[in-house]
Protein backbone atom coordinates (compact mmCIF):
# COMPACT_ATOMS: atom_id res chain seq x y z
CA UNK A 1 0.00 0.00 0.00
CA UNK A 2 2.98 2.32 0.75
CA UNK A 3 3.89 1.77 -2.74
CA UNK A 4 0.85 2.68 -4.16
CA UNK A 5 0.73 5.78 -2.04
CA UNK A 6 4.14 6.61 -3.22
CA UNK A 7 3.26 5.77 -7.31
CA UNK A 8 0.94 8.73 -6.47
CA UNK A 9 -2.67 8.76 -8.38
CA UNK A 10 -3.75 8.57 -12.10
CA UNK A 11 -6.36 11.57 -12.99
CA UNK A 12 -9.77 11.00 -12.13
CA UNK A 13 -11.13 12.72 -15.85
CA UNK A 14 -11.36 8.50 -16.88
CA UNK A 15 -13.51 6.27 -15.19
CA UNK A 16 -11.10 3.03 -15.43
CA UNK A 17 -12.84 -0.55 -16.76
CA UNK A 18 -12.12 -3.33 -14.62
CA UNK A 19 -12.34 -6.61 -14.97
CA UNK A 20 -13.12 -9.33 -12.14
CA UNK A 21 -12.49 -12.56 -12.68
CA UNK A 22 -14.65 -15.28 -10.64
CA UNK A 23 -17.74 -14.50 -8.67
CA UNK A 24 -16.76 -16.24 -5.35
CA UNK A 25 -17.14 -13.96 -1.97
CA UNK A 26 -14.14 -12.00 -3.39
CA UNK A 27 -14.90 -11.42 -6.87
CA UNK A 28 -18.63 -10.19 -5.42
CA UNK A 29 -17.46 -8.19 -2.70
CA UNK A 30 -14.34 -6.50 -5.03
CA UNK A 31 -16.94 -5.71 -7.49
CA UNK A 32 -19.54 -4.46 -5.51
CA UNK A 33 -17.19 -1.83 -3.89
CA UNK A 34 -16.01 -0.54 -7.67
CA UNK A 35 -19.43 -0.51 -8.74
CA UNK A 36 -20.73 1.69 -5.83
CA UNK A 37 -17.93 3.95 -6.58
CA UNK A 38 -18.72 4.78 -10.21
CA UNK A 39 -16.24 2.03 -12.06
CA UNK A 40 -17.21 0.28 -14.65
CA UNK A 41 -17.46 -3.63 -13.45
CA UNK A 42 -16.98 -6.69 -15.92
CA UNK A 43 -17.71 -9.45 -13.90
CA UNK A 44 -16.76 -13.30 -15.48
CA UNK A 45 -17.83 -16.31 -13.91
CA UNK A 46 -16.41 -19.73 -15.42
CA UNK A 47 -19.88 -21.46 -13.94
CA UNK A 48 -23.45 -20.83 -14.48
CA UNK A 49 -23.57 -19.46 -10.98
CA UNK A 50 -22.11 -16.82 -8.32
CA UNK A 51 -20.60 -17.97 -5.52
CA UNK A 52 -17.58 -20.08 -6.30
CA UNK A 53 -17.48 -22.46 -3.10
CA UNK A 54 -20.07 -20.96 -1.33
CA UNK A 55 -22.93 -23.06 -2.80
CA UNK A 56 -25.86 -25.29 -1.49
CA UNK A 57 -27.65 -28.75 -3.07
CA UNK A 58 -30.44 -30.06 -1.99
CA UNK A 59 -30.33 -33.68 -0.33
CA UNK A 60 -33.05 -35.70 0.72
CA UNK A 61 -35.10 -32.33 1.00
CA UNK A 62 -32.80 -30.09 3.10
CA UNK A 63 -30.78 -27.57 1.55
CA UNK A 64 -26.75 -28.31 2.59
CA UNK A 65 -24.08 -26.09 2.16
CA UNK A 66 -21.14 -26.92 -0.38
CA UNK A 67 -18.61 -24.56 1.05
CA UNK A 68 -18.38 -23.03 4.19
CA UNK A 69 -20.60 -23.85 7.36
CA UNK A 70 -18.76 -21.76 9.57
CA UNK A 71 -18.17 -18.00 10.80
CA UNK A 72 -14.71 -17.68 11.97
CA UNK A 73 -14.88 -15.28 14.79
CA UNK A 74 -18.00 -12.80 15.68
CA UNK A 75 -15.98 -9.52 16.67
CA UNK A 76 -15.86 -7.51 13.54
CA UNK A 77 -16.72 -9.90 11.14
CA UNK A 78 -18.65 -8.43 8.33
CA UNK A 79 -19.87 -12.14 7.55
CA UNK A 80 -21.53 -12.22 11.04
CA UNK A 81 -22.49 -8.57 10.27
CA UNK A 82 -24.69 -9.69 7.21
CA UNK A 83 -25.92 -12.99 8.93
CA UNK A 84 -27.75 -10.83 11.77
CA UNK A 85 -28.98 -8.49 8.56
CA UNK A 86 -30.19 -10.94 6.88
CA UNK A 87 -31.86 -12.38 10.39
CA UNK A 88 -29.81 -15.77 9.66
CA UNK A 89 -29.63 -18.57 12.61
CA UNK A 90 -26.61 -19.57 13.83
CA UNK A 91 -25.30 -22.13 16.16
CA UNK A 92 -22.20 -21.36 18.72
CA UNK A 93 -22.22 -25.20 19.58
CA UNK A 94 -20.92 -26.91 22.62
CA UNK A 95 -17.58 -27.89 23.03
CA UNK A 96 -18.27 -31.70 24.16
CA UNK A 97 -17.70 -34.08 22.10
CA UNK A 98 -18.13 -38.27 21.99
CA UNK A 99 -15.09 -39.93 21.23
CA UNK A 100 -14.90 -43.65 19.35
CA UNK A 101 -10.81 -45.04 19.42
CA UNK A 102 -9.13 -46.41 16.82
CA UNK A 103 -10.58 -49.83 17.94
CA UNK A 104 -14.19 -48.11 17.77
CA UNK A 105 -15.08 -47.97 21.07
CA UNK A 106 -16.29 -45.16 22.41
CA UNK A 107 -15.05 -43.50 25.19
CA UNK A 108 -16.00 -42.10 28.04
CA UNK A 109 -16.93 -38.42 28.33
CA UNK A 110 -14.63 -37.74 30.96
CA UNK A 111 -11.82 -39.17 28.31
CA UNK A 112 -13.30 -37.39 25.75
CA UNK A 113 -13.44 -34.20 27.40
CA UNK A 114 -9.79 -34.84 28.90
CA UNK A 115 -8.24 -35.67 26.04
CA UNK A 116 -9.71 -32.80 23.74
CA UNK A 117 -8.87 -30.52 26.43
CA UNK A 118 -5.34 -31.58 25.89
CA UNK A 119 -4.97 -31.78 23.03
CA UNK A 120 -6.34 -27.64 22.36
CA UNK A 121 -3.79 -27.10 24.95
CA UNK A 122 -0.84 -28.33 22.79
CA UNK A 123 -2.47 -26.46 20.18
CA UNK A 124 -2.17 -22.82 22.02
CA UNK A 125 1.08 -23.80 23.34
CA UNK A 126 2.13 -24.59 19.72
CA UNK A 127 0.64 -21.53 18.63
CA UNK A 128 2.23 -19.11 21.04
CA UNK A 129 5.87 -21.17 20.29
CA UNK A 130 5.55 -20.41 16.35
CA UNK A 131 4.72 -16.96 16.91
CA UNK A 132 7.67 -16.56 19.27
CA UNK A 133 10.24 -18.42 17.49
CA UNK A 134 9.07 -18.73 13.86
CA UNK A 135 12.36 -17.71 12.80
CA UNK A 136 14.74 -20.14 14.30
CA UNK A 137 12.26 -23.20 13.72
CA UNK A 138 13.48 -25.80 11.09
CA UNK A 139 11.35 -25.89 7.88
CA UNK A 140 11.21 -29.53 8.31
CA UNK A 141 9.59 -29.26 11.39
CA UNK A 142 6.01 -30.66 11.62
CA UNK A 143 3.32 -29.52 13.99
CA UNK A 144 2.98 -33.40 14.67
CA UNK A 145 6.41 -33.92 15.37
CA UNK A 146 6.21 -31.22 17.96
CA UNK A 147 3.44 -32.74 19.20
CA UNK A 148 5.17 -35.31 19.97
CA UNK A 149 8.10 -33.98 21.31
CA UNK A 150 5.64 -32.73 24.27
CA UNK A 151 4.54 -35.74 24.79
CA UNK A 152 7.72 -37.30 24.96
CA UNK A 153 8.97 -35.45 27.36
CA UNK A 154 5.53 -35.78 30.18
CA UNK A 155 6.89 -38.20 32.20
CA UNK A 156 3.27 -38.26 33.99
CA UNK A 157 1.27 -39.85 30.77
CA UNK A 158 0.92 -43.43 30.35
CA UNK A 159 2.14 -45.26 27.03
CA UNK A 160 -1.59 -45.71 26.22
CA UNK A 161 -2.22 -41.69 27.17
CA UNK A 162 0.41 -40.36 25.10
CA UNK A 163 -1.53 -42.37 22.18
CA UNK A 164 -4.77 -41.14 22.49
CA UNK A 165 -3.07 -37.79 22.41
CA UNK A 166 -1.56 -38.23 19.11
CA UNK A 167 -4.94 -39.73 17.48
CA UNK A 168 -6.73 -36.84 19.23
CA UNK A 169 -3.77 -34.17 17.72
CA UNK A 170 -4.39 -35.57 13.92
CA UNK A 171 -8.36 -34.26 14.77
CA UNK A 172 -6.60 -31.31 13.89
CA UNK A 173 -6.82 -31.90 10.14
CA UNK A 174 -10.25 -31.56 8.92
CA UNK A 175 -9.35 -27.55 10.48
CA UNK A 176 -6.94 -27.18 7.57
CA UNK A 177 -7.88 -29.85 5.25
CA UNK A 178 -4.56 -31.49 5.36
CA UNK A 179 -2.23 -33.88 7.62
CA UNK A 180 -0.85 -32.59 11.12
CA UNK A 181 1.94 -34.72 10.54
CA UNK A 182 3.00 -32.75 7.09
CA UNK A 183 1.48 -28.78 8.43
CA UNK A 184 4.40 -26.35 9.38
CA UNK A 185 5.11 -25.77 12.85
CA UNK A 186 7.20 -22.78 11.48
CA UNK A 187 4.28 -20.62 10.33
CA UNK A 188 1.37 -22.18 12.43
CA UNK A 189 1.34 -18.77 13.87
CA UNK A 190 -0.53 -18.05 10.38
CA UNK A 191 -3.63 -20.09 11.55
CA UNK A 192 -4.70 -16.89 14.07
CA UNK A 193 -7.78 -15.39 14.17
CA UNK A 194 -10.84 -13.30 14.82
CA UNK A 195 -11.98 -12.64 17.87
CA UNK A 196 -14.96 -14.08 19.19
CA UNK A 197 -17.00 -17.45 18.95
CA UNK A 198 -16.75 -19.59 15.85
CA UNK A 199 -20.70 -20.20 15.18
CA UNK A 200 -22.49 -22.99 12.46
CA UNK A 201 -24.22 -21.33 10.31
CA UNK A 202 -27.51 -23.22 10.50
CA UNK A 203 -29.17 -21.36 7.86
CA UNK A 204 -27.01 -22.24 5.16
CA UNK A 205 -24.92 -19.45 3.52
CA UNK A 206 -27.68 -18.98 1.09
CA UNK A 207 -29.08 -15.57 2.41
CA UNK A 208 -25.31 -14.33 2.69
CA UNK A 209 -24.15 -14.92 -0.86
CA UNK A 210 -27.66 -12.85 -1.87
CA UNK A 211 -27.18 -9.75 0.09
CA UNK A 212 -23.43 -10.11 -1.14
CA UNK A 213 -24.86 -10.56 -5.08
CA UNK A 214 -26.66 -8.37 -4.99
CA UNK A 215 -24.51 -5.44 -7.34
CA UNK A 216 -23.72 -8.90 -9.58
CA UNK A 217 -26.58 -9.64 -10.65
CA UNK A 218 -27.95 -5.89 -10.74
CA UNK A 219 -27.22 -5.53 -14.83
CA UNK A 220 -27.50 -1.74 -14.31
CA UNK A 221 -24.45 -2.18 -11.86
CA UNK A 222 -21.92 -5.06 -12.94
CA UNK A 223 -21.56 -6.42 -16.33
CA UNK A 224 -21.74 -10.04 -15.09
CA UNK A 225 -20.53 -12.84 -17.96
CA UNK A 226 -21.95 -16.48 -16.96
CA UNK A 227 -20.33 -19.46 -17.80
CA UNK A 228 -17.11 -17.32 -19.47
CA UNK A 229 -13.88 -19.45 -18.48
CA UNK A 230 -10.87 -16.94 -18.80
CA UNK A 231 -7.42 -18.63 -19.45
CA UNK A 232 -4.87 -15.72 -20.08
CA UNK A 233 -3.89 -12.22 -19.33
CA UNK A 234 -1.48 -10.17 -21.15
CA UNK A 235 -0.28 -7.07 -19.57
CA UNK A 236 1.14 -4.32 -21.74
CA UNK A 237 3.75 -1.42 -20.16
CA UNK A 238 2.18 1.81 -19.63
CA UNK A 239 4.39 3.74 -21.85
CA UNK A 240 3.23 1.90 -25.07
CA UNK A 241 -1.10 2.35 -24.23
CA UNK A 242 -1.43 5.79 -24.98
CA UNK A 243 -5.20 4.78 -24.72
CA UNK A 244 -4.93 3.00 -21.69
CA UNK A 245 -5.24 0.16 -22.08
CA UNK A 246 -3.28 -2.37 -19.84
CA UNK A 247 -4.57 -5.92 -19.77
CA UNK A 248 -6.33 -8.01 -22.52
CA UNK A 249 -8.22 -10.68 -21.23
CA UNK A 250 -8.87 -14.01 -23.31
CA UNK A 251 -11.56 -16.65 -22.35
CA UNK A 252 -11.34 -20.00 -23.51
CA UNK A 253 -13.87 -19.31 -26.60
CA UNK A 254 -11.11 -17.53 -27.76
CA UNK A 255 -12.65 -14.22 -26.99
CA UNK A 256 -10.77 -11.16 -26.09
CA UNK A 257 -11.64 -8.02 -24.12
CA UNK A 258 -9.39 -4.82 -22.83
CA UNK A 259 -9.47 -3.72 -19.60
CA UNK A 260 -7.50 -0.98 -17.87
CA UNK A 261 -7.22 -2.83 -15.01
CA UNK A 262 -8.05 -6.75 -13.68
CA UNK A 263 -8.32 -8.34 -10.48
CA UNK A 264 -7.83 -12.51 -10.61
CA UNK A 265 -9.84 -13.71 -7.53
CA UNK A 266 -9.42 -17.39 -9.31
CA UNK A 267 -8.98 -19.85 -6.04
CA UNK A 268 -4.89 -20.45 -4.95
CA UNK A 269 -5.14 -24.14 -6.69
CA UNK A 270 -6.06 -22.28 -9.92
CA UNK A 271 -2.97 -20.42 -9.73
CA UNK A 272 -0.85 -23.00 -9.12
CA UNK A 273 -1.83 -24.85 -11.87
CA UNK A 274 -1.95 -22.17 -14.35
CA UNK A 275 0.43 -19.33 -13.38
CA UNK A 276 3.08 -20.80 -15.74
CA UNK A 277 0.99 -20.64 -19.10
CA UNK A 278 -1.55 -17.65 -18.27
CA UNK A 279 0.37 -14.87 -18.18
CA UNK A 280 1.80 -12.48 -20.59
CA UNK A 281 4.46 -11.93 -19.95
CA UNK A 282 5.35 -14.58 -17.22
CA UNK A 283 5.08 -13.41 -13.38
CA UNK A 284 7.95 -11.91 -11.59
CA UNK A 285 9.89 -15.17 -10.06
CA UNK A 286 9.10 -13.71 -6.78
CA UNK A 287 5.16 -14.14 -7.50
CA UNK A 288 5.61 -17.70 -9.10
CA UNK A 289 7.67 -19.12 -6.35
CA UNK A 290 5.24 -17.66 -3.78
CA UNK A 291 2.23 -18.80 -5.74
CA UNK A 292 4.01 -22.52 -6.01
CA UNK A 293 5.16 -22.23 -2.42
CA UNK A 294 1.97 -21.78 -0.38
CA UNK A 295 0.03 -25.53 -0.26
CA UNK A 296 -3.66 -26.15 -1.09
CA UNK A 297 -5.63 -28.03 1.02
CA UNK A 298 -8.10 -31.29 0.57
CA UNK A 299 -11.28 -30.88 2.46
CA UNK A 300 -14.56 -32.36 1.51
CA UNK A 301 -17.49 -32.80 2.97
CA UNK A 302 -20.17 -35.52 3.26
CA UNK A 303 -23.73 -35.40 3.99
CA UNK A 304 -25.43 -38.46 5.14
CA UNK A 305 -29.30 -38.19 5.95
CA UNK A 306 -31.64 -41.00 7.75
CA UNK A 307 -35.10 -41.07 7.88
CA UNK A 308 -35.07 -39.62 11.84
CA UNK A 309 -32.10 -39.08 14.02
CA UNK A 310 -31.32 -42.57 15.26
CA UNK A 311 -28.86 -41.57 17.10
CA UNK A 312 -30.63 -39.17 19.62
CA UNK A 313 -32.60 -41.06 22.57
CA UNK A 314 -36.82 -40.83 22.42
CA UNK A 315 -38.29 -37.69 23.81
CA UNK A 316 -38.49 -37.65 27.50
CA UNK A 317 -38.30 -34.12 28.93
CA UNK A 318 -40.23 -31.03 27.94
CA UNK A 319 -37.34 -28.94 28.41
CA UNK A 320 -35.39 -31.22 26.27
CA UNK A 321 -37.90 -32.99 23.64
CA UNK A 322 -34.97 -34.26 21.69
CA UNK A 323 -32.76 -35.52 24.67
CA UNK A 324 -29.87 -33.60 23.02
CA UNK A 325 -28.19 -33.50 26.43
CA UNK A 326 -28.11 -37.70 25.85
CA UNK A 327 -25.46 -36.96 23.03
CA UNK A 328 -22.99 -34.17 22.05
CA UNK A 329 -23.38 -32.49 18.77
CA UNK A 330 -19.93 -33.16 17.68
CA UNK A 331 -18.29 -37.22 17.04
CA UNK A 332 -15.08 -37.93 16.88
CA UNK A 333 -13.53 -40.67 15.15
CA UNK A 334 -9.24 -41.54 15.54
CA UNK A 335 -7.88 -43.15 12.91
CA UNK A 336 -10.16 -46.34 12.46
CA UNK A 337 -8.30 -49.67 12.71
CA UNK A 338 -11.69 -51.16 11.24
CA UNK A 339 -12.12 -49.47 7.91
CA UNK A 340 -9.07 -50.80 5.57
CA UNK A 341 -6.82 -47.94 4.21
CA UNK A 342 -3.42 -47.15 3.88
CA UNK A 343 -1.72 -47.63 7.23
CA UNK A 344 0.64 -44.48 7.01
CA UNK A 345 -2.80 -42.37 6.23
CA UNK A 346 -4.89 -41.12 9.21
CA UNK A 347 -8.55 -41.53 8.34
CA UNK A 348 -10.22 -39.83 11.57
CA UNK A 349 -13.65 -38.10 11.01
CA UNK A 350 -14.69 -35.58 12.43
CA UNK A 351 -18.67 -35.64 12.25
CA UNK A 352 -21.63 -32.89 13.31
CA UNK A 353 -24.82 -33.86 13.69
CA UNK A 354 -27.73 -31.59 11.97
CA UNK A 355 -30.25 -32.91 14.13
CA UNK A 356 -29.01 -30.56 16.67
CA UNK A 357 -29.10 -27.55 14.89
CA UNK A 358 -32.31 -24.92 15.88
CA UNK A 359 -35.39 -26.39 15.47
CA UNK A 360 -36.60 -25.09 12.21
CA UNK A 361 -32.89 -25.57 10.79
CA UNK A 362 -32.62 -28.92 12.19
CA UNK A 363 -32.87 -32.08 10.39
CA UNK A 364 -31.58 -36.14 10.75
CA UNK A 365 -28.40 -35.42 8.85
CA UNK A 366 -24.58 -36.58 9.45
CA UNK A 367 -22.15 -34.41 8.36
CA UNK A 368 -18.50 -35.76 8.08
CA UNK A 369 -15.85 -33.65 7.48
CA UNK A 370 -13.05 -35.57 5.24
CA UNK A 371 -9.70 -34.31 4.22
CA UNK A 372 -6.51 -35.02 2.96
CA UNK A 373 -5.44 -38.40 1.04
CA UNK A 374 -9.02 -39.75 2.74
CA UNK A 375 -10.76 -37.56 0.74
CA UNK A 376 -9.24 -37.76 -2.31
CA UNK A 377 -9.49 -41.58 -2.28
CA UNK A 378 -13.21 -40.77 -1.93
CA UNK A 379 -13.60 -38.19 -4.48
CA UNK A 380 -11.89 -40.63 -6.82
CA UNK A 381 -14.80 -42.99 -5.81
CA UNK A 382 -17.56 -40.90 -6.61
CA UNK A 383 -15.99 -38.31 -9.27
CA UNK A 384 -17.65 -39.77 -12.25
CA UNK A 385 -20.81 -41.33 -10.85
CA UNK A 386 -24.31 -39.28 -10.94
CA UNK A 387 -25.09 -37.51 -7.75
CA UNK A 388 -27.97 -39.65 -5.83
CA UNK A 389 -27.31 -42.62 -8.17
CA UNK A 390 -27.06 -46.17 -6.68
CA UNK A 391 -23.75 -46.49 -7.18
CA UNK A 392 -22.95 -43.60 -5.85
CA UNK A 393 -25.07 -44.00 -2.68
CA UNK A 394 -23.65 -47.71 -2.63
CA UNK A 395 -20.29 -45.98 -2.31
CA UNK A 396 -20.51 -43.57 0.31
CA UNK A 397 -22.50 -45.63 2.46
CA UNK A 398 -19.64 -48.47 2.31
CA UNK A 399 -17.50 -45.51 3.40
CA UNK A 400 -19.78 -44.17 6.02
CA UNK A 401 -21.55 -46.84 7.60
CA UNK A 402 -18.47 -47.92 9.59
CA UNK A 403 -19.15 -45.48 11.22
CA UNK A 404 -22.33 -44.15 12.14
CA UNK A 405 -22.94 -48.13 12.67
CA UNK A 406 -21.55 -46.94 15.83
CA UNK A 407 -23.59 -44.26 17.30
CA UNK A 408 -26.12 -45.06 19.74
CA UNK A 409 -29.46 -46.62 19.41
CA UNK A 410 -28.06 -48.00 15.76
CA UNK A 411 -29.95 -51.40 14.74
CA UNK A 412 -29.30 -52.92 11.20
CA UNK A 413 -32.75 -54.02 11.03
CA UNK A 414 -34.64 -50.51 12.34
CA UNK A 415 -35.28 -48.74 8.84
CA UNK A 416 -34.85 -45.45 10.59
CA UNK A 417 -31.02 -46.30 11.01
CA UNK A 418 -30.66 -46.77 7.30
CA UNK A 419 -29.48 -43.59 5.46
CA UNK A 420 -31.83 -42.02 2.42
CA UNK A 421 -30.16 -39.85 0.71
CA UNK A 422 -26.07 -38.99 0.49
CA UNK A 423 -24.35 -36.14 -0.80
CA UNK A 424 -20.78 -35.33 -1.21
CA UNK A 425 -18.71 -32.18 -2.45
CA UNK A 426 -15.75 -33.03 -5.15
CA UNK A 427 -13.73 -29.92 -4.63
CA UNK A 428 -10.30 -32.43 -5.42
CA UNK A 429 -12.35 -32.40 -9.17
CA UNK A 430 -13.80 -29.39 -9.32
CA UNK A 431 -10.69 -26.98 -11.78
CA UNK A 432 -12.74 -24.13 -11.15
CA UNK A 433 -12.31 -24.28 -7.38
CA UNK A 434 -8.62 -25.03 -7.87
CA UNK A 435 -9.07 -29.09 -7.29
CA UNK A 436 -8.86 -28.62 -3.41
CA UNK A 437 -10.23 -26.27 -0.86
CA UNK A 438 -7.92 -23.59 0.69
CA UNK A 439 -4.82 -22.36 1.30
CA UNK A 440 -2.40 -23.94 4.28
CA UNK A 441 1.03 -24.50 5.40
CA UNK A 442 2.92 -26.97 4.90
CA UNK A 443 6.88 -28.59 5.75
CA UNK A 444 9.37 -27.11 3.48
CA UNK A 445 7.99 -23.81 3.56
CA UNK A 446 10.32 -21.13 4.45
CA UNK A 447 8.98 -17.60 3.87
CA UNK A 448 5.37 -18.46 4.32
CA UNK A 449 4.35 -14.87 5.70
CA UNK A 450 6.40 -12.91 3.03
CA UNK A 451 4.61 -15.35 0.01
CA UNK A 452 1.24 -14.27 1.45
CA UNK A 453 2.44 -10.40 1.34
CA UNK A 454 4.19 -11.29 -2.23
CA UNK A 455 0.25 -12.79 -3.56
CA UNK A 456 -1.36 -9.56 -1.27
CA UNK A 457 0.72 -7.18 -3.54
CA UNK A 458 0.80 -9.54 -6.54
CA UNK A 459 4.07 -9.14 -7.35
CA UNK A 460 3.72 -5.52 -8.18
CA UNK A 461 2.12 -6.15 -11.15
CA UNK A 462 -1.03 -4.12 -9.78
CA UNK A 463 1.67 -1.30 -11.30
CA UNK A 464 0.55 -2.83 -14.78
CA UNK A 465 -3.14 -3.90 -14.15
CA UNK A 466 -3.08 -6.50 -12.36
CA UNK A 467 -4.16 -7.91 -8.87
CA UNK A 468 -4.39 -10.89 -6.82
CA UNK A 469 -7.18 -11.36 -4.52
CA UNK A 470 -9.21 -14.04 -2.62
CA UNK A 471 -8.85 -16.12 0.86
CA UNK A 472 -5.26 -16.55 -0.32
CA UNK A 473 -4.43 -13.12 -0.36
CA UNK A 474 -6.12 -12.21 3.03
CA UNK A 475 -4.77 -10.52 6.17
CA UNK A 476 -3.23 -13.33 8.33
CA UNK A 477 -6.22 -13.24 10.70
CA UNK A 478 -8.40 -14.40 8.12
CA UNK A 479 -6.24 -17.01 5.78
CA UNK A 480 -8.48 -19.59 4.20
CA UNK A 481 -12.14 -18.00 5.64
CA UNK A 482 -14.78 -16.37 3.39
CA UNK A 483 -13.86 -13.22 5.85
CA UNK A 484 -10.68 -13.14 4.25
CA UNK A 485 -12.31 -13.66 1.11
CA UNK A 486 -14.66 -10.70 1.99
CA UNK A 487 -11.82 -8.35 3.33
CA UNK A 488 -8.88 -8.97 0.11
CA UNK A 489 -11.87 -8.06 -2.49
CA UNK A 490 -13.01 -5.30 -0.66
CA UNK A 491 -9.10 -4.12 0.10
CA UNK A 492 -8.30 -4.46 -3.61
CA UNK A 493 -11.31 -2.40 -4.64
CA UNK A 494 -10.30 0.73 -2.32
CA UNK A 495 -6.64 0.31 -3.70
CA UNK A 496 -7.59 0.59 -7.51
CA UNK A 497 -9.88 3.44 -6.13
CA UNK A 498 -7.11 5.07 -4.91
CA UNK A 499 -5.02 4.25 -7.98
CA UNK A 500 -7.51 6.48 -10.64
CA UNK A 501 -8.24 8.56 -7.35
CA UNK A 502 -11.62 7.58 -6.93
CA UNK A 503 -13.75 8.46 -3.67
CA UNK A 504 -15.41 4.99 -2.05
CA UNK A 505 -18.51 6.06 -0.70
CA UNK A 506 -19.08 4.84 2.87
CA UNK A 507 -22.28 2.95 1.67
CA UNK A 508 -19.69 0.53 0.34
CA UNK A 509 -18.52 -0.55 3.53
CA UNK A 510 -20.73 -3.53 5.91
CA UNK A 511 -20.57 -0.73 8.56
CA UNK A 512 -20.37 2.82 8.68
CA UNK A 513 -17.80 2.67 11.36
CA UNK A 514 -16.00 0.12 8.89
CA UNK A 515 -14.81 3.08 6.98
CA UNK A 516 -11.01 2.33 4.91
CA UNK A 517 -10.61 0.02 8.35
CA UNK A 518 -10.26 -3.08 5.89
CA UNK A 519 -6.80 -1.67 4.50
CA UNK A 520 -4.92 -1.36 8.37
CA UNK A 521 -6.58 -5.21 8.82
CA UNK A 522 -5.16 -5.94 5.27
CA UNK A 523 -1.90 -4.79 6.28
CA UNK A 524 -1.56 -5.40 10.31
CA UNK A 525 0.52 -8.12 11.13
CA UNK A 526 -0.18 -8.33 15.05
CA UNK A 527 -0.63 -11.72 15.96
CA UNK A 528 -3.99 -12.41 17.83
CA UNK A 529 -4.33 -13.97 21.20
CA UNK A 530 -3.64 -17.56 20.63
CA UNK A 531 -6.44 -18.50 22.70
CA UNK A 532 -8.76 -17.23 20.19
CA UNK A 533 -7.26 -19.46 17.89
CA UNK A 534 -9.55 -20.93 15.20
CA UNK A 535 -8.43 -21.94 11.69
CA UNK A 536 -12.05 -23.42 11.30
CA UNK A 537 -12.37 -22.95 7.68
CA UNK A 538 -14.32 -26.09 7.56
Amino acid sequence: MQALRCAGTLPSSKIPHVAVIGAGIAGLRCSDVLARSGVKVTLFEARNRIGGRVHQMESGGYLMDMGPNWIHGTSGNPIMHLANKTGLTILEPEEHQALFDTEGRRRSDSEAVWLSSKMWEMVVDAFKYSDEHSADIDPRVSLFEYFKSKLDADKELSGRRKQDLLHEAQMWGPFVGGSVEKQSLKFFFLEECIEGENVFVAGTYRDILKEIGRSATDESKVDLRLETEVVHFETTSDDSNDDGVKVTVTASSGDQSNFDEVVITCPLGWLKRHHTRAFTPALPPRLASAISNINYGRLEKLYVTFPSAFWLSPPDTEEDPKNLSSYPIFTHFHDPAYVPHARDEAWNQSVVSLAHLPAHCAHPTLLFYIYGPCGTHLVNSIKDLPSHSPEYNATLDSFASPFYSRLPNYSHANPACEPGSFLMTRWQADPFAGNGSYCNFQVGLERGDEDIEVMRDAGGMWKRGLWLAGEHTAPFIALGTTTGAWWSGEGVARRICTKWGISVPEDAAVEEANGNAVHKKELDKDKADAANLSALAI
